[in-house]
């Protein structure tokens, strides 16, 4: 019988071993890997399964018109779609019942597992291909690029206060939500150690970012929503801090900006 990380509870499990018997059959599959939680060994009952499927070379368009069906096949299957709002059409976001679990199936050719965010866990495989395949390449999660976002905070803040000015407050939640999730998280994991994906576990990775994330979210009233914008600018120089002793003049005229500003 297969064995899992200790994590795994007996539903997650019991999913995974259908998943390896049925594809395991289909001979254009050549491996079976699992990502996410999976690989820290911190699934819990939340959790989702974050699943790669390696296919034969040229096998890659058949299996990707047949992967609904090939998803209905384990499980009694809500709902099904692809991943192109995250950039990923490769991926087929799952939803079953039964127990109610989201489990994500990302389709591959065997030699795009070079190309890869993380080592992923092989949960099955037909022969070494895959280890092969994993050898050749190495894993590497986009890190923020700190001049990048550094170009790009201040325009982003000066927007933001835009919206609040003219009173299209859930506009401005959504961007404050933005700053949090494009900059402030990913800035904070990394210098925690940690992949720097959004704002994923800061409550545990960093609890004190996690204290002062608390007050860059605002309530649907503009005053708060400058308040949260204010604290977005002090948590980013902070997770950020100026290379010199002099502030960029476009960070001096957004601040003066943010003073001056007149909610609705």
């Amino acid at each position: 019988m297969t064995s899992f990380v200790s994590s795994i509870n007996v539903e997650q499990a019991a999913f995974l071993r259908r998943l390896i018997e049925r594809f395991s059959a289909d001979p254009r599959i050549v491996a079976i890997l699992a990502g996410g939680s999976y690989l820290s060994n911190s699934l819990d009952r939340y959790s989702d399964l974050d699943l790669v499927i390696a296919c034969e070379q040229g096998h890659f368009a058949e299996l990707m018109l047949e992967r609904e069906a090939q998803a209905a096949s384990l499980g009694s299957l809500l709902e099904a779609f692809s991943g192109e709002h995250v950039g990923e059409p490769r991926l087929l976001i799952c939803l079953y019942e039964q127990p109610l679990l989201h489990v994500d199936l990302k389709l591959v050719e065997l030699d795009d597992l070079s190309d890869r965010v993380e080592d992923p866990a092989l949960l099955w495989a037909r022969d070494d291909r895959a280890s092969v395949a994993l050898s050749r390449g190495v894993a590497e999660y986009p890190a923020p690029d700190a001049r990048w976002l550094e170009r790009r905070f201040w325009v982003w803040c000066h927007y933001t206060a835009a919206k609040i000015g003219r009173g299209e407050l859930f506009d401005a939640l959504r961007s404050l939500d933005y700053l949090r999730s494009v900059v402030l998280g990913p800035l904070g994991l990394q210098r925690a150690g940690a992949r720097p994906s959004g704002v994923r576990r800061i409550e545990t990775v960093d609890p004190e970012l996690a204290e002062r994330l608390r007050a860059t979210v605002a309530s649907y009233d503009a005053a708060d929503c400058l308040r949260a914008l204010a604290a977005c600018v002090d948590v980013y120089r902070w997770l950020q801090p100026l290379g010199g002793a002099e502030a960029p003049r476009v960070e001096q005229v957004v601040r003066r900006y943010l003073t001056t500003l007149e909610p609705r």
